[in-house]
């Protein structure tokens, strides 16, 4: 059970309870569901080029591949990898989509706020589990 691997991991002190992950996670991908699937639309309407889809379609494999990652290999470090390339492509994405609709990355600053928390303390966990 993911649970059971992420309680018997070394966390930090200002570790959050893992219970709070789900809740945060489902209004996170609300968000990252409503702006993503916006700047699909503007791609298929030839709005936007591929070169701007990109960072979004990354951060959408990265996001997605870090439980499986994390707690189906049990691998600290590439999960602190994983999060590492979230964090980037995240700010890939709102740099990229910022001069079309601005309202796209002003909707992934609690995502950008999560993964940049989220990358500390992954970071935090991959050195204390050494």
């Amino acid at each position: 059970m993911e649970s059971e691997y992420y309680i018997s991991l070394i966390r930090p002190e200002w570790a959050p309870p893992f219970y709070l992950f789900s809740p945060v996670w489902t209004i996170l991908y609300i968000l990252i569901f409503f702006s993503f699937i916006n700047v699909f639309f503007m791609f298929y309407k030839k709005e936007i080029s591929f070169r701007i889809v990109l960072p979004f379609i990354l951060n959408l494999v990265f996001n997605l591949i870090y439980t499986p990652i994390q707690f189906g290999l049990k691998s600290n470090v590439l999960a602190g990898i994983d999060v590492v390339l979230v964090f980037l492509t995240l700010i890939w994405a709102m740099v990229s989509i910022y001069r079309y609709r601005k309202w796209i990355s002003y909707i992934q600053i609690p995502y950008l706020l999560w993964v940049s928390f989220a990358t500390v303390l992954q970071l935090s966990i991959v050195y204390l589990n050494l």
